[in-house]
């Protein structure tokens, strides 16, 4: 039996676009598992492995709207491609990618971090526009403010800078990114 950890207790810095979880085989139990790493979200792992959101989410009894945390191991529905389920061994993972990287690299990426934000920095504005033409007011049953939260989240504060939070803790726990839940929300009309 594998046992399941939560290795850090705090949100991640996305990276879209890019595979970021280990994949183990756990062979007594003939079960494919992912280890979150940094950026994973339910749905990109879902999409990384060619597996639906909702079986993803059976087969861990996690919904979309739960956190996960980076170490933590999560099962892999057994209709998983065979593609992706070739077993890798885990690697530990940086707590600041930064401090890894060769000076040399170093101004790439903050470049990179830097359109990647301003990328961000836009389709969070594009939400925020579709959900309540950007009023930090907006309420509609039980969705209140600029992104239109479920009042649940909010815990009673609706104050501007607790809906920026919340909203930033919601997506990067969802989506891992803006961008990414921007892509959702058009396919799906909401996010």
């Amino acid at each position: 039996m594998l046992v399941v950890t939560a290795a850090a207790a705090g949100l991640f810095i996305a990276s879209a676009g890019s595979a970021n979880a280990d994949q183990t085989t756990n062979t007594n139990a003939d079960q494919t598992k992912v280890t979150v790493k940094s950026g994973d979200t339910l749905w990109s792992l879902a999409q990384q492995n060619n597996v639906s959101l909702d079986s993803l989410e059976q087969a861990n009894n996690k919904t979309s709207d739960f956190m996960i945390y980076v170490g933590e191991q999560l099962t892999l529905p057994s209709n998983a491609s065979a593609n992706n389920q070739q077993t890798t061994q885990s690697q530990p993972v940086q707590a600041n990618s930064a401090q890894a990287q060769p000076a040399q690299q170093t101004q790439s990426t903050t470049t990179q971090n830097t359109s990647a934000s301003t990328s961000d920095n836009s389709a969070k504005e594009w939400i925020a526009s579709h959900e309540s033409s950007g009023s930090y007011g907006a309420s509609n049953g039980q969705y209140y403010g600029r992104y239109q939260l479920d009042k649940s989240y909010l815990n009673g504060d609706y104050s501007e800078a607790n809906q920026e939070r919340v909203a930033n803790q919601y997506v990067q726990s969802r989506y891992g990114s803006w961008e990414n839940a921007q892509s959702f929300w058009q396919q799906n009309g909401w996010y």
